[in-house]
């Protein structure tokens, strides 16, 4: 009765975790926020809300991705896009990796999209956009100019002279205008080989007498287009400021406690989604006043506003700031790093397994550039990680043997100082000690294996180098879950199951191999232990089935590997297999004799 009791409620407990997982992720971090208005005034301006069209919601429904989600605001992005693009003489943008134009209205750059990545997995779907004009709905841009007292200062209504473009690495573009007072204002725009916008900020002071001015750089966008903001994967503001990284505050956060500064010296600033990044970089040597706030109906702004300069008659002073606009791929943050700019590669959020996740990533990328398919490469990845184990999962079954054979000898000890706790604790380590017996060498492949299953989800779900990275048939995109659903028949039949019971093919393969694994097991059981067994792999394929089928991949290559590990292992042991064997019958054996009894006593 016990054991069935016992069972019941590793069942139950079992339910309760499969059921709460799901309840949690959706209880903490919904599809859908909300962020009420908030009024902010300043001198750099008032964020122009979005109109909302007919038929949509206010409440942003956020993706994995990002993006907008609702129909209605998708249909208006697009004809408020063709409205946009249309109006004033907008200079075009065509770099090796970003494309779009600024717009000399508020010296703008609101247009810009990724030549080298996709919208979706589909081939044309068309580039990511990532900056969109002010005002519609998937509103993103920077924007560069001065703040003072006593001065005419350009603002968002100034039309700019361009001169040069379009944009490209060879081929900057300059904005200048005059405010008819003896100042002139220029915007020097440069782009690189990558996502980099260099702005160089200059006044010239021709008046007669000095005047104080205060150069700055923003980005402005909506949180209607961020990606999810989950425990592992942080989207919304950042920066870096004082030598470290600060993932926060949130939307809601800024929503709720208002504007919040960046204290210490910035280094960078801005917004990040789990695959974009939209940042500022402020002129080295230079101290900025950095801080994040609302500006009411979903929008956000990172400012970063430099210190007052006074420029005397006759002089001009320039600031320089960078502009990070693309994708967060590790080679190019790192490069920017090793360029000054401190702990670029650190916004992606690799979290606490960064020493093993960056390592596992580099092999990844390079295991793709020999075999060109992301998937076989995640497999040759397990092979190596198995293979690199081996030894260790050797010298686990060797202890798991000498544990058997001293097994009557530590009977013995436990029989004679049965009444003597300490005395027998001592006589059993001495005997571990003379047989060179490790009883704790089994746990430690799995503790090895834990620490790099973290690491390559993280690796998974934020490298974009993953990102719509097909395998074989029907696995299009290994960052994303495996979309041949059961429920759904594999997709035939219009929709997508919810959470935990989206059950796909590879997540029954990791059932089934997790099974035949826990079968194999070498250490002996006891009927409970094995009942449970029994049925924790079924619990897993529920609690994996939703995340990347490339983890699942992993997974399933490593019980394969597990599997022919250990049957090769055996028949280096035999002992060993003939040992848990009998003693497995024997169990077996009981729990029948028990169950025999417990019959004729119901009956």
């Amino acid at each position: 009765m016990d054991n069935q009791r016992n069972l019941l409620l590793a069942v139950v407990l079992s339910g309760l975790l499969i059921l709460g997982w799901d309840f949690a992720m959706r209880y903490f971090y919904p599809d859908a926020s909300t962020a009420p208005q908030v009024e902010q005034v300043d001198q750099l301006g008032q964020g122009q809300a979005p109109a909302q069209p007919e038929g949509s919601t206010s409440q942003a429904k956020h993706t994995r991705e990002g993006g907008l989600t609702d129909p209605a605001l998708i249909a208006e992005e697009q004809k408020d896009l063709d409205v946009a693009l249309a109006e004033g003489k907008r200079v075009k943008i065509d770099a090796a990796e970003v494309a779009g134009s600024i717009n000399p209205i508020g010296a703008m750059v609101d247009d810009l999209v990724l030549k080298t990545h996709r919208q979706t997995v589909k081939k044309d779907s068309g580039p990511v956009r990532l900056f969109s004009p002010q005002g519609t709905p998937a509103q993103h841009f920077a924007q560069f100019g001065w703040i003072g007292e006593g001065v005419k200062l350009p603002d968002q209504r100034t039309v700019w002279t361009a001169s040069g473009g379009p944009l490209s690495e060879d081929n900057p573009v300059t904005l200048s205008w005059a405010n008819g007072e003896g100042q002139h204002f220029t915007i020097k725009l440069s782009v690189d080989d990558h996502y980099m916008i260099t702005a160089e900020q200059t006044v010239a002071n021709t008046s007669g007498g000095p005047i104080v001015v205060q150069p700055f750089a923003l980005i402005n966008r909506t949180n209607r287009t961020a990606s999810l903001d989950t425990w592992n994967v942080h989207s919304g503001p950042i920066a870096d400021a004082d030598g470290a990284v600060q993932f926060g505050p949130n939307y809601d956060d800024l929503v709720d406690d208002g504007a919040q500064p960046i204290e210490g010296s910035t280094d960078w600033i801005g917004f990040t989604d789990i695959y974009w990044l939209s940042a500022l970089i402020p002129q080295d040597g230079q101290q900025v006043d950095a801080d994040f706030r609302p500006l009411g109906d979903e929008l956000f702004r990172a400012d970063a506003i430099y210190q007052p300069v006074t420029i005397a008659d006759g002089k001009q002073v320039t600031r320089t700031t960078r502009l990070f606009a693309g994708a967060k791929e590790s080679n190019v943050l790192r490069a920017y790093e090793a360029q000054g700019i401190d702990n670029f590669g650190k916004s992606i959020d690799w979290g606490w397994f960064e020493i093993i996740a960056w390592p596992i990533w580099w092999l990844l990328t390079h295991l793709f550039k020999l075999v060109g398919n992301f998937g076989v490469a995640i497999i040759l990845l397990t092979v190596i990680v198995r293979g690199a184990m081996f030894p260790i999962a050797q010298k686990q079954f060797a202890s798991m043997a000498a544990m058997r054979a001293v097994q009557p000898k530590m009977k013995a000890i436990q029989e004679r100082y049965k009444d003597d706790k300490q005395k027998q604790q001592q006589e059993v380590m001495k005997l571990y000690k003379d047989e060179g017996v490790n009883p704790l060498a089994g746990c430690l492949p799995l503790l090895l294996q834990i620490p790099i299953f973290f690491a390559l989800y993280k690796t998974l779900i934020l490298a974009i180098d993953m990102r719509h990275q097909p395998f074989i048939l029907w696995i299009k995109d290994l960052s994303a879950p495996d979309p041949a659903k059961i429920l759904n028949l594999f997709g035939f039949l219009p929709f997508d199951p919810p959470g935990f019971l989206g059950i796909g093919v590879l997540a029954v393969l990791l059932g089934i191999t997790m099974w035949a694994t826990f079968r194999l097991n070498p250490t002996a059981m006891d009927p409970v232990q094995q009942q449970i067994f029994q049925f924790m792999p079924w619990v897993l394929m529920f609690v994996m089935a939703p995340f990347a089928a490339g983890l699942l991949i992993y997974w399933v290559t490593s019980n394969l590997l597990t599997l022919a590990q250990q049957s090769y292992l055996y028949s280096k042991h035999p002992q060993l297999r003939a040992a848990t064997e009998k003693q497995k019958a024997d169990q077996a054996m009981v729990a029948a004799r028990d169950k025999a009894r417990e019959d004729k006593s119901k009956g």
